[in-house]
Order: structure tokens, then sequence, then C-alpha cells
């Protein structure tokens, strides 16, 4: 399958793709106005807890406890590591205790939440981006990683700023180049539901 090179007008194109998904545009402006307006911090279980169930709503992210991963984001006290831009955040977020003593690795979820406070410093990671990061890397070799390297935050966002840099996307934003991935990703590896 042939996968054409990311350009401006590419991007441009898939933006306009994005424009003109009523839902996901909604969804994503009523989650600014969640996070940055309504709840932009992080220490009051009510304020978290209904962040998580809209993300994992909106998203689909399979949190099938948002109780525990609400409080164990208030344990973790991070509106001073958003404020550092720490990008550690998402990995440590990610990493969760359930009820049955279980240990949950929510990393594209913690991607999304750290995302949906600082679109600007955190893109977010979901599988559509990944393969398309990986095919991409594959036909150009435009950085040096695998797969495991994408599932540390740090190198993921390392990974998307080279992507930028090499395609010459640097005029858009993290947000618009995760709506590109997306798109793209779900475009040419679409999941297989049975």
């Amino acid at each position: 399958m042939l996968i054409i090179n990311p350009t401006p007008s590419q991007v441009e194109d898939t933006l306009r793709i994005w424009d003109s998904l009523e839902n996901y545009v909604l969804q994503e402006s009523s989650l600014k106005k969640l996070f940055t307006i309504t709840y932009p911090e992080n220490s009051d279980i009510d304020d978290v807890l209904i962040k998580v169930c809209a993300l994992n709503d909106f998203y689909s992210t399979n949190i099938f406890s948002p109780f525990t991963v609400a409080k164990h984001i208030v344990a973790l006290d991070i509106d001073r590591r958003l404020a550092d831009n720490d990008l550690k955040l998402v990995n440590d977020m990610a990493i969760v205790i359930t009820g049955e003593n279980k240990t949950r690795n929510f990393y594209s979820f913690a991607s999304k939440y750290c995302s949906h406070h600082k679109p600007e410093i955190y893109p977010i990671y979901d599988s559509f981006a990944e393969k398309i990061l990986i095919h991409f890397n594959e036909m150009e070799q435009f950085h040096h990683f695998n797969k495991k390297d994408l599932k540390n935050y740090p190198d993921y966002k390392a990974v998307i700023l080279m992507f930028q840099q090499h395609y010459g996307l640097t005029q858009y934003s993290l947000k618009e180049i995760d709506k590109y991935l997306w798109i793209k990703g779900k475009e040419h590896f679409p999941k297989n539901y049975k």
C-alpha cells in the first residue's frame, strides 16, 4: 500500500478532513474547556474523576476503574510536573495498580491526559500514530528508533519532533501533528474488530 510522504499540503488536506468531523471537533473543544478552564488543576478527586471519565468515554481508552486512575493521578501531585513540562510524567502516570492488585499500563491514556492540559508540550500517543510513524521511518529512516522506544514518552516526543523536522512540518503544532498522524494511521492501518 502506497502512503504518500507527509508534506504541508498533505497535512492541510488532513486537517480539513479532521475539521469536517463534527463529533471529534466538539469532543475536543469540550475537553479543552474541561481541562483548561473548568478544572485546570489536579488535586481534587472530583475534578480529576470527571476528566478521567470524559477522556475515557471520548477516546474509548478502556479504563474500567476510572476512580482508581483518578486517585492515582491525585496521589502523583502532577500540577507542578505539568508546569515544569516534565515528559517523564506520562510514563509515571501510566502505571496504575488496580483493585485486583494488578499493574496496568495506561500509556496512551496518560499521554492524552497530559496533552489536554498542555497540547503544545505533550503529543498524544496512540496505536495509529505508532503505526504510521514506524511506516514512515521504515521508508526514510528519519530517526533511529524501534517500536519499544515509542513507549518511553521522552523518546516518543523526540521521534515526533524529528518527524516534523524531516518532513518540513515544523510550522504545525503538536496538536495538528497528532490529528495528521491519527487520521493517516486510521486510514492506512485500520483496526479489525471481530
